[in-house]
């Protein structure tokens, strides 16, 4: 039903009836995500969402769960490399451009092959506890390993990097409206910036100063969707130069204007009232 990208097949021993009894439905990254799903595939993935089971895509795989309609007026996310196409293909749907694993309701999305793995995780932990998610991640990588011992010391490493990210992306949030440099970002984290740099593309996909532009990107369209302050001013609470960067970066991350995504995002307030 549902196809691995890359070299190794999955095959399942299930069609689309398998989803009637189904706690979690996986929905993978796959090739032709820009294409209609099949309709039995949207009816499956609405019956099952209306039996209230868990929907969790990932990857390319988020376009096929948006195709449903389902995560109309809802958080989602998908690959950094895509959120912009999201975006514009479904401006029912807020964004998160910076690609996180964003949950809402019963529906999960994440960014690729890390992301799916991160999805799993936190089912894992919330149904069967966080000691069984912790052995199941080290047990994903290690047995992979003839050097276990060293390569665990290191996912560890990481693990502590990651962590350590934290309060930086956290100071960064309140920051947007400033003209912040990467040797700023570098010395909040007390690191060097080519560490800081191989950091924040281990742990986000992104460099530090891509990340930051994500991040006020998707305050200009908070603003945008809740208040009815000016696109000048937006651009100035985002910490753009002028109102022209912010539409030329706006538009490149997430397909469309800031007037034409206010309007969207009005539109389906209207619509959904209504409904």
């Amino acid at each position: 039903m549902i196809h691995s990208p890359g070299p190794i097949p999955v095959s399942l021993p299930w069609g689309l009836d398998g989803l009637v009894g189904a706690d979690v439905v996986l929905i993978t990254g796959h090739p032709g995500h820009r294409g209609e799903p099949p309709v039995a595939v949207q009816a499956a993935l609405r019956a099952a969402a209306d039996r209230g089971i868990r929907i969790a895509a990932v990857g390319t795989g988020v376009f096929t769960l948006a195709a449903t309609g389902l995560l109309d007026g809802r958080r989602a996310t998908t690959g950094w490399r895509h959120t912009g196409e999201l975006a514009a293909r479904h401006p029912q749907i807020e964004v998160d451009m910076l690609g996180t694993v964003v949950e809402d309701g019963s529906f999960l999305t994440a960014a690729g092959i890390f992301g799916g793995v991160d999805v799993c995780l936190r089912i894992l932990r919330r149904d069967h506890g966080a000691g069984v998610a912790g052995e199941t991640a080290r047990e994903l990588i290690t047995p992979l390993h003839l050097d276990a011992d060293r390569v665990q010391d290191a996912i560890e490493q990481e693990i502590m990097d990651g962590a350590g990210l934290q309060p930086t992306l956290r100071w960064l949030e309140t920051q947007l409206d400033r003209g912040v440099t990467l040797a700023d970002m570098a010395a909040h984290a007390r690191t060097s910036p080519s560490s800081l740099t191989r950091r924040f593309r281990t742990h986000t996909g992104l460099t530090p100063l891509q990340y930051l532009l994500n991040a006020r990107v998707s305050e200009a369209q908070r603003l945008l969707r809740e208040t009815d302050i000016t696109v000048e001013r937006i651009a100035a609470r985002t910490g753009f130069s002028s109102p022209a960067v912010l539409r030329r970066h706006f538009r490149s991350l997430t397909g469309t204007t800031p007037r034409a995504y206010r309007q969207a995002r009005r539109a389906a307030g209207i619509l959904g009232d209504q409904g």
